[in-house]
């Protein structure tokens, strides 16, 4: 039984109620939004419609107490989207949650889990 075959996949997804205000997908699109100051770009950028990823920013805005993105009107002196200093702060403490939850793997509950994990699932019976 290979060791590396054995990993650990932890995905934290924050709710608010029924909706995912923000997990690994989310936060994804947070970053590619603040790297090209374009909800559409950032959706290009990560093979997704624009439809999907304004709704996913759509989604995020109405679950936090301030908006996460700020979008700007074509026309405006500058035109497209940004993280607010809501959207930066969620982000951050959004990434610092998964970078803890990263060392997990190096615990004793996560070594005892893979003691007794198969690489794989047995076949049906």
């Amino acid at each position: 039984m290979s060791d590396t075959s054995l990993r650990l996949k932890i995905a934290i997804r924050v709710m608010s109620g029924d909706e995912i205000a923000m997990g690994p997908g989310k936060a994804d699109l947070l970053e590619a939004i603040d790297a090209t100051g374009s909800i559409s770009a950032a959706g290009r950028a990560m093979d997704m419609s624009y439809r999907r990823a304004w709704l996913l920013v759509d989604a995020m805005n109405r679950c936090w107490a301030s908006p996460l993105v700020e979008t700007m009107p074509n026309g405006a002196a500058r035109s497209g989207a940004r993280l607010s200093v809501a959207g930066r702060k969620v982000l951050d403490a959004y990434r610092a949650l998964q970078s803890g939850a990263a060392m997990v793997e190096n615990g004793a509950e996560w070594q005892s889990l893979k003691a007794q994990l198969l690489p794989i699932p047995r076949e049906h019976q």
